[in-house]
C-alpha cells in the first residue's frame, strides 16, 4: 500500500474495476426521451458494443478499463452464455430494478493483490422468463421471486466457481478458477475465461481508420494469447492445458440486432455463436481480434472438482505455472489474514471475524471504473446519428462540465453500477479502517472541478445529477481525517484544507439555493428518504406551497458544525481559520434557533405537545400544517451535535473571544439551544439543536419498541403508524404514510427503495455517533429508558451500544445459527454450502432483519464493519 502511495509500484493499477451491469444505464441511452431501461437490453449485451463501461462476471481491468478480463460459463442447457449478471429492470420488477443471481464477495485487499468470489450457477436451464413472468405478475403486495425460490439449486444441481486472483506483481496476476460440481449426477460446465479491450476505437476522433487499434492474437506456445495494446504495450495471457483458444471481435452485431449488414466479420457475440451454436465462421480462423476465450469443457462426477489455471502478465514466462504460481496464491492469502487481523478486533468470535471480513471484500469488489463525459454523451460521437435534438434539454444536461473516468466506489456493482454522493461519503468510514488514503482521495475526487459543478453542488447520480444528497461530505472528511491520523500516527491536514475549501462551495450553494425565504429553514428536496414523506418532495407539491424540511434543516445545522469542526482542526497551525469557525458557530445557531421556532400562527418543526420534530408544509393560502408523520425525519436532527473541549478553545483567543461575544449578547440564540453556559463532563460545552430535555423526549419514542426501537435497529418510520396510518386530506385528494417494514408499496423513485419502516444502516450510524457525542458533553448521571417501558435505565453510551448490536444481530448467527438478514431462506439458513455467506443488503425489514433492496449494497451496509470494530458483539 505504501509503495502503492508512493507511486513505487503501481499495485493498483489492476483491480475488480469491471462493472456488473453496464446494460440499461443512463451513460449507454441515447434515446429521444430517456427511456434508460428500453435504450439498451440485457439480451442485446452479448451482442452491442458499450459506448462507456464494459461489464462482466468476477472480472478484473486496469484502472482505465482498457484491457477486461472476466469469466464466462455454459451448462449446455442455456441459449447464451453466461457472460454477465442477470436482473429484472426497473418496469419488470415488482419492487424495481433487481439482479437475480447468487454470488458472493469473499475476499480482497486494499491493493487487489488477492481477491476471491465465489458464483453459484444452475446445472439445469436458467430461468429467465420465468423470473420476468413470475415477477411481472407480482404487485408491490408481495415479495420479490428471487432465482433460489426457482428451484433450479433443488438437490445441489448446481455449480461452485470460485474466482480467485493473486498479484505476483503489479502486472503479474495469476488466477485460478475451481469448479464444484454439488449436485448428485455428472455433470459438464463449459468454463471460458475470456480478455478483450474495451472498444475505444468506434468513438471520439472521426477517422476510425487512423485510431490505434489495440490486438489480441494466438501466440506461439500453446494456450498462449498476446495482447498488444497501445497504452500498456506487450501483455499475455497464459492458459494452463492447452484450451481451444477462440478470437473475435469487440464489435456491435448489426447483423443479429437489427438485420443490417455487419461492416465487420466477426462480432461481439462470435464466441457465444460457436460453443452454443456451433457457428464455426463467428469466429476467426487466424487466432486474432479484439477478444478472446480459452474454451474448456470440465465434466465432473458428483462432488469432485477441478482448477483452472492461468496468468495476466507483462512478463516473458517459460514456466507460468510452476512452483511459484500456487506459493503466489499462498503468499498472498497469508499476507490478507494477517492483514486483516491487525484491523478485526481479537474478541470477536469467529462467525464475527467472518462477517467483517466479507463487508470489508464487498466494499472492495465494489470499486469500479466509471467513464461518462456528459459533453460528449449529449453531443454524440463523429460517425455515427446525432442524438435527438429533446437531450439537449433532457437529462443531466445542465452538467456539461462533468467529466468522469475514474475509479470509483459503488453502492452496488450491479443495481447501483454508478456513484451516489452521500453513498460514498459513508462508504469511506469503513474504508479508511483499511485504505484511509483510497477514502480521502475518493472525498477529494467529488469536490474536484471534473465532478462539483461551477455552482457548488455536487453531483448525485447519473440518473439525476441535480437531485439533492444530504450533505455529508464534511462529516465523512472529518470522520476518515481522525481515522488516518489515529493509523498513520500524524494529521493529513493538507488533505482536510483541500476538503474544507471546496466543501465550503458547496455549502454557499446550499444556503443559496435551499433556503428559499432566507429563514435557516431548508427545503432540500426528497434528500436520498426517496418515500419517507406524504408527497413526493424532488416534485412541485400538488396543491401548491412548499415543505420546510425537519430533516433538511437538520443536515444543515449539522453541516455547520462539521465545518465548525474542521475549521477549529485547522486553526490550531493557522488562526485565520478562527475567522471561519467563528462564521459556522454563527451559522449554526441561527439554524438551530430557526429547527425551534414556533412561527406566528404556532406552527413550526418542533411539536413541544409530541415532543418531536416534524416537516411543515406551508399553502399558498397561508396556511401551516405540520406533516404529523414519525419518521426517520424527525429524527436527523439529532446529527446536529458537536461538543467543545475547553482545551482547545483555550488555544484559540480570537474564537473564543467571538464566542462569548454571542453567548453575552445574544441570549435569544444561545438559551436553550447551545449548552454553551453550562458545562458538562469534562467542562465541556456542547452545541446541539436540542437541549436535554428535547433529547430525553425524542429518545422516549426513538427506544420505544413499539415505534422506533427493532430488535435489529431504528426503524425509519415509527411503528405506530401501521395501526395509526398518518392522511392528509385536501383539494379531494388523500395522501397517506402507512408503516410498511419491508419492501416498498409504492412507486416513488422507481419503487425499489422504502423509507417507511425498514432499518437503513448510514442513519442508524450517524444516531450512534450523535449519542456518543451527547453523552460526552451529559455524562453517566444523564441515563434514559432502554427499552421504553423496560425499567431498564442507561446511560446514552450504553443506549448507543445496544443499538450497535441490534445492527450487529442482523448478521450474526443467533442461538439456532440463524442469520436474520436470510429471512426464511431455507438454503441460506442451513445448508452447509450457503449458511456462512453474507450478503450486505441495502436495507432490512424493521421487525424481521432479512434483507431487502439492493443485495450486494455493501457499501453503506458496509457500516456492519466499522460497528463490529468499534463495539464489538
Amino acid at each position: 500500500m505504501e509503495e502503492d502511495r508512493l507511486h513505487r509500484a503501481h499495485w493498483n493499477r489492476w483491480g475488480p474495476y469491471l462493472s456488473e451491469r453496464a446494460w440499461c444505464t443512463v451513460r449507454e441511452d441515447y434515446s429521444p426521451d430517456g427511456s434508460v431501461w428500453e435504450y439498451f437490453t440485457h439480451e442485446q449485451a452479448r451482442s452491442r458494443t458499450y459506448r462507456w463501461n464494459e461489464d462482466g462476471l468476477a472480472g478484473i481491468c486496469d484502472r482505465h478499463q482498457r484491457i477486461c478480463f472476466a469469466i464466462a460459463l455454459w451448462n449446455g442447457r442455456d441459449p447464451f452464455l453466461k457472460e454477465r449478471l442477470f436482473g429484472l429492470t426497473g418496469p419488470e420488477g415488482n419492487h424495481g430494478e433487481d439482479v437475480k443471481e447468487c454470488y458472493f464477495y469473499l475476499d480482497n485487499t486494499p491493493t487487489h493483490s488477492y481477491m476471491k468470489c465465489l458464483y453459484k450457477y444452475p446445472q439445469a436451464e436458467f430461468p429467465y422468463q420465468r423470473l420476468r413472468e413470475e415477477n411481472g405478475r407480482r404487485s408491490r403486495l408481495d415479495p420479490e421471486y428471487e432465482l433460489i425460490d426457482t428451484g433450479v439449486f433443488a438437490e445441489n444441481r448446481y455449480f461452485d466457481v470460485f474466482v480467485e486472483y493473486a498479484k505476483a506483481a503489479p502486472d503479474d496476476i495469476p488466477i485460478r478458477i475451481t469448479v464444484f460440481n454439488r449436485g448428485p449426477e455428472t455433470a459438464t460446465l463449459h468454463v471460458l475465461p475470456t480478455i478483450w479491450f474495451r472498444n475505444t476505437w468506434r468513438w471520439g476522433g472521426g477517422e476510425v481508420e487512423k485510431v490505434e487499434k489495440p490486438e489480441l492474437r494466438k501466440g506461439e506456445a500453446p494456450g498462449l494469447i498476446e495482447l498488444d495494446e497501445p497504452y500498456y504495450g506487450r501483455r499475455r495471457l497464459y492458459c494452463n492445458g492447452e484450451p481451444e483458444l477462440l478470437f473475435t471481435d469487440n464489435e456491435t452485431n448489426c447483423a443479429e440486432l437489427w438485420g443490417t449488414l455487419n461492416p465487420w466479420p466477426f462480432a461481439k457475440d462470435g464466441i457465444g455463436e460457436h460453443v452454443v451454436r456451433g457457428n464455426g465462421n463467428s469466429v476467426n480462423p487466424e487466432g486474432r481480434g479484439t477478444k478472446a476465450a480459452a474454451h474448456h469443457m470440465l465434466t465432473l462426477d458428483s462432488g469432485k472438482s477441478a482448477v483452472l489455471e492461468l496468468r495476466l502478465t507483462d512478463a516473458v514466462l517459460t514456466e507460468p505455472f510452476g512452483a511459484g504460481f500456487n506459493e503466489t496464491f499462498v503468499k498472498r492469502m497469508d499476507e490478507a489474514n494477517d492483514f486483516y487481523a491487525t484491523v478485526t478486533p481479537r474478541e470477536l468470535s469467529i462467525d464475527g471475524r467472518a462477517v467483517m471480513r466479507q463487508a470489508f471484500a464487498g466494499l472492495l469488489w465494489s470499486k469500479q471504473f466509471y467513464h461518462y463525459v456528459v459533453r460528449d454523451w449529449l453531443n454524440g460521437d463523429p460517425g455515427f446519428p446525432p442524438p435527438a435534438p429533446e437531450r439537449k434539454q433532457g437529462r443531466n444536461h445542465e452538467w456539461p462540465h462533468l467529466y468522469n473516468s475514474d475509479i470509483v466506489s459503488m453502492p452496488d456493482k450491479w443495481e447501483y453500477p454508478w456513484y451516489a454522493a452521500w453513498d460514498l461519503a459513508f462508504h469511506c468510514v469503513p474504508l479508511a479502517l483499511v485504505d484511509s488514503q483510497f477514502a480521502k482521495d475518493q472525498l477529494v475526487l467529488m469536490l474536484r472541478e471534473w465532478y462539483m459543478h461551477p455552482n457548488g453542488k455536487l453531483p448525485a447520480y447519473e440518473w439525476n445529477f441535480n437531485d439533492v444528497n444530504p450533505p455529508v461530505q464534511a462529516w465523512a472528511a472529518w470522520r476518515v481525517y481522525k481515522i488516518d491520523r489515529k493509523h498513520r500516527g500524524k494529521p493529513d491536514r493538507a488533505f482536510l484544507e483541500r476538503t474544507f475549501h471546496k466543501l465550503l462551495l458547496n455549502f454557499t450553494w446550499w444556503v443559496n439555493r435551499k433556503d428559499a425565504g432566507g429563514k435557516n429553514v431548508f427545503q432540500g428536496g426528497f434528500l436520498g428518504l426517496d418515500n419517507i414523506g406524504v408527497f413526493n418532495r424532488s416534485e412541485p407539491l400538488p396543491n401548491g406551497g412548499y415543505i420546510e424540511q425537519a430533516d433538511g434543516t437538520g443536515w444543515m445545522a449539522m453541516y455547520s458544525l462539521n465545518l465548525l469542526a474542521i475549521a477549529l482542526e485547522l486553526s490550531r497551525e493557522d488562526p485565520a481559520y478562527e475567522d471561519v469557525a467563528s462564521k459556522f458557530w454563527e451559522h449554526f445557531l441561527f439554524i438551530a434557533k430557526a429547527i425551534n421556532h414556533l412561527g406566528e400562527d404556532g406552527v413550526g418543526m418542533w411539536d413541544e405537545e409530541d415532543g418531536f420534530f416534524y416537516d411543515a408544509l406551508h399553502l399558498p393560502d397561508g396556511r401551516h400544517i405540520p406533516l404529523k408523520v414519525r419518521s426517520m425525519v424527525g429524527l436527523i436532527p439529532l446529527f446536529a451535535v458537536e461538543t467543545l473541549e475547553p482545551r482547545l478553545i483555550d488555544q484559540l483567543p480570537g474564537f473564543k473571544r467571538r464566542m462569548q461575544w454571542f453567548i453575552d449578547n445574544r441570549p435569544d440564540l444561545t438559551h436553550n439551544i447551545a449548552s454553551m453556559e453550562v458545562a458538562g463532563k469534562g467542562a465541556r460545552r456542547l452545541l446541539s439543536v436540542v437541549n436535554p430535555d428535547q433529547l430525553r423526549r425524542i429518545l422516549k419514542r426513538m427506544l420505544d419498541e413499539d415505534e422506533f426501537l427493532s430488535p435489529f435497529g431504528v426503524r425509519s418510520l415509527s411503528r405506530a403508524h401501521r395501526d395509526q396510518p398518518y392522511i392528509l386530506r385536501g383539494d379531494g385528494s388523500e395522501h397517506r404514510v402507512d408503516y410498511e417494514p419491508g419492501e416498498s408499496q409504492t412507486g416513488l423513485f422507481g419503487g425499489n427503495s422504502n423509507w417507511r419502516g425498514p432499518v437503513w444502516f448510514p442513519l442508524n450510524y450517524l444516531l450512534i455517533e450523535s449519542l456518543q457525542k451527547f453523552h460526552h458533553y451529559l455524562g453517566d448521571e444523564y441515563k434514559v429508558e432502554c427499552p421504553t417501558g423496560s425499567g431498564t435505565m442507561m446511560t446514552l453510551w450504553e443506549v448507543s451500544a445496544e443499538i450497535s448490536r441490534r445492527l450487529s444481530r442482523i448478521f450474526l448467527k443467533d442461538d439456532h445459527g440463524k442469520r436474520a438478514v436470510n429471512g426464511p431462506a431455507e438454503q441460506f439458513q442451513n445448508d452447509p454450502y450457503w449458511k456462512d455467506l453474507v450478503l450486505f443488503y441495502e436495507y432490512f425489514h424493521g421487525d424481521t432483519g432479512t434483507g431487502l433492496g439492493a443485495s450486494h449494497q455493501t457499501g453503506w451496509t458496509g457500516l456492519a464493519a466499522k460497528l463490529l470494530q468499534q463495539s464489538g458483539e
